[in-house]
């Protein structure tokens, strides 16, 4: 890298979606990256392309056991199951990424004065009662229902994040993902974009539960990277929490009738019961993103979805 030093940059979760482009981000960078997964939803194929990059290294770890290292520069703290399907599967061994596991990665970089950040995420606002939610909206989240292990396990990293730099003065930064998309998702995660896809390419019935009104607000993986890597270069002094989506909000109906455009699918729309604690509307506002990163979304949702259906069209081709 020209004019500047080469970084050890720890990627947890890294074969994971977000972590994936987030680890080729970086080796394109020129800095060397070790990614830790325990390839539960993460998976090999996701980063196939870097394997055997001089400057990758993969280790299958999972982050609620200890790990150490040494000479690790900055840490990107990404693992933890972030769709409902995944994260309920196994909601103790959940919570325990997001408390003891974050405890582990925030010891690894206390011991080498890392840099950390933490992937957290617009559930910690919970179904809620503001709009768009902004990043002193302290949320409305139920502690006991389906998706606490995630809301609150999440809430309970940033306060973990918090404390440190309080007690110890560790160099941290959190952001709160909203909805992203793009290639590497799962195919078998929930999450409606990824849903409606396959379903829509094989001309089956795609499935909204609900009454099809409820809002998300889609952001492209590329325009979170970027973001993340922003983030992770400001001074030491703004920690966050700073919310990174994009703020253009669609119903689940309207998102439907694009997919089913742009897939030109025979698929039927059929209406199933909204899950509970389902938040109604998600919207983010990045005013924050705006004035301290320097960064808003480019990519359209249109432009993004035309990315993300071939992707998963190559990947049926290929099963």
């Amino acid at each position: 890298m020209a004019g500047n030093k080469q970084k050890n940059i720890l990627v947890t979760g890294g074969a994971g979606f977000i972590g994936s482009h987030l680890c080729k981000y970086l080796i394109d960078l020129g800095q060397k990256v070790i990614c830790l997964d325990n390839l539960f939803t993460g998976s090999l194929s996701n980063i196939q392309e870097i394997y055997n990059h001089p400057n990758f290294e993969f280790v299958n770890h999972d982050i609620t056991e200890p790990y150490f290292r040494e000479n690790i520069d900055e840490i990107y703290n990404l693992a933890c199951p972030a769709s409902p399907i995944h994260y309920q599967y196994n909601p103790i061994k959940t919570v325990k990424t997001c408390t003891i596991g974050v405890i582990n990665m925030l010891g690894l970089a206390k011991k080498n004065n890392a840099k950390i950040l933490q992937a957290s995420t617009s559930e910690v606002y919970g179904d809620p009662n503001i709009h768009p939610q902004n990043e002193i909206y302290n949320g409305n989240v139920n502690p006991i229902g389906p998706r606490s292990c995630y809301d609150e396990g999440k809430r309970c990293s940033e306060t973990l994040f918090m404390d440190y730099n309080r007690e110890h003065k560790l160099k941290i930064k959190i952001i709160r993902i909203f909805n992203t998309f793009g290639p590497n998702m799962a195919t078998n995660d929930g999450r409606v974009i990824s849903n409606f896809i396959l379903q829509a390419i094989s001309d089956n019935d795609l499935t909204i539960y609900g009454d099809g009104t409820q809002t998300r607000s889609f952001q492209y993986i590329d325009d979170l990277i970027e973001a993340m890597i922003k983030m992770m270069n400001t001074d030491n002094d703004f920690l966050g929490p700073i919310n990174i989506g994009n703020p253009n909000e669609i119903t689940m109906n309207k998102l439907a009738s694009i997919i089913l455009s742009l897939t030109n699918s025979k698929s039927k729309i059929s209406y199933k019961e909204l899950p509970q604690d389902d938040p109604k509307r998600r919207r983010p506002d990045i005013k924050l993103a705006k004035i301290n990163l320097g960064w808003e979304p480019n990519y359209s949702l249109e432009d993004g979805l035309y990315k993300t259906i071939n992707y998963f069209k190559k990947l049926n081709e290929v099963n």
